[in-house]
């Protein structure tokens, strides 16, 4: 085992790939290099849709494969069995049907985690849960809550079926031996209702280990302060809190509704300080592991070679079980097996669902990649690369 890491070495990084895997990846990026096409699909396809037209199987077999486990979990099992024998890459297993809106859809998704925990149970590859607080209850009422407008007395009950439902999913994690669950982000006029929610499930459930993690957007200027708020949580109810640092994903949309509605911006002014918020951020969590449990969600090369490199100088080992690595399940596999080789804690977030109920959240992340400065052209370097070192392999 090496003292670096190398996150060009191709080998490691694509060795459980075959060639036709590498090829139609190497096609997939490059079509999200070109943003007009990615504009284009969202149309094309609802109206492919709404036509009725059979091209499930095509979506299946080209986008859907490269970023998707499966459309169920058994279908998942062999991807996540795939990730753990090639590279003892870990796997959350993401339920990412989106738009839900009524209260039976809030309960389906309910009822689906509550059957991913216990098909997690026993699955060593699987250490964490995750779910979108939209996919529990309408982002309108969290909106409602977080900037304290009354509610009249429909919305209080459908508000405590929305506390009920995380109550029941974290409370089923909390019974197993090892599973955690992540409460993954949202835009940040909900966070207030949000972080509550979450804050009160950690004091309940993170007694005597680390269950509950809440994700923390450091794209937004003042959540370095909120990560000294639940360090001040924690000491007062002698609780572990499970943090999940990443950037952010909602840049455009906050800033244009701050502009909309005449307030500050929550956004850090440029990628300079929002790198620094990041950096500020793991150094703080870092500094208070006796309270913190870390997980790194980034794609970010740099901010995973800073993190090993903090590590090393605190002398905390690599599979220190309080440090963990994040990435998508069909990128940046040049971090995730080059950290896993190194005996790191890496996890891949594999999606699932029907193809048809997933396409909003292939969409998302199509959009994301052909956007400036996506993760495309990098992956599309790699591939390249890897594809050249076996035509003539050294």
């Amino acid at each position: 085992m090496s003292d670096t890491i190398n996150f060009n070495n191709t080998e490691i990084a694509f060795g459980t790939r075959t060639k036709k895997e590498l090829l139609r990846a190497k096609f997939l990026f490059g079509m999200l290099e070109y943003g007009w096409l990615t504009r284009m699909a969202k149309p094309l396809l609802n109206i492919a849709f709404k036509s009725r037209l059979p091209i499930d199987p095509i979506i299946k077999k080209t986008i859907f494969s490269q970023f998707c486990g499966g459309e169920n979990l058994m279908e998942c099992k062999a991807r996540i069995d795939a990730l753990y024998n090639g590279g003892e890459i870990m796997s959350i297993l993401d339920y990412s049907v989106e738009g839900a809106e009524t209260e039976e859809s809030f309960d389906q998704t309910l009822e689906t985690l509550l059957n991913i925990c216990q098909f997690s149970e026993f699955q060593k590859q699987v250490p964490f849960l995750v779910f979108k607080p939209s996919g529990l209850g309408n982002l309108e009422l969290f909106q409602k809550v977080s900037e304290g407008y009354p509610l009249d007395t429909k919305e209080m009950e459908k508000w405590d079926k929305v506390r009920n439902r995380f109550e029941k999913i974290c409370q089923s994690v909390a019974k197993t031996d090892n599973l955690k669950i992540m409460v993954d982000a949202e835009e940040s006029w909900c966070h207030a209702a949000i972080d509550g929610l979450a804050e009160e499930m950690m004091v309940k459930y993170n007694t005597q280990r680390t269950v509950v993690f809440t994700t923390v957007q450091l794209y937004l200027s003042k959540k370095y302060d909120y990560l000294k708020w639940l360090k001040r949580l924690a000491e007062q109810h002698h609780i572990k809190i499970g943090v999940k640092l990443v950037r952010g994903a909602y840049m455009e949309k906050e800033r244009d509704r701050a502009l909309e509605y005449g307030y500050e911006s929550p956004v850090c002014e440029d990628k300079a300080s929002t790198d620094q918020n990041f950096n500020n951020g793991v150094s703080y969590v870092l500094e208070n592991l006796d309270v913190f449990d870390l997980f790194l969600g980034t794609h970010n090369e740099l901010s995973c070679l800073q993190l090993v490199k903090k590590l090393k100088e605190r002398g905390i080992s690599n599979s220190d079980t309080r440090i963990w690595f994040g990435q998508l399940y069909g990128m940046s596999d040049n971090i995730s097996y080059n950290l896993a080789e190194q005996g790191y804690n890496v996890t891949k977030y594999v999606p699932f669902g029907p193809v048809r109920d997933v396409m909003p959240y292939l969409i998302r992340r199509a959009e994301e990649n052909s956007s400036v400065g996506s993760q495309s052209s990098r992956e599309m370097e790699l591939i390249k690369k890897e594809l050249l070192r076996r035509k003539y392999p050294k």
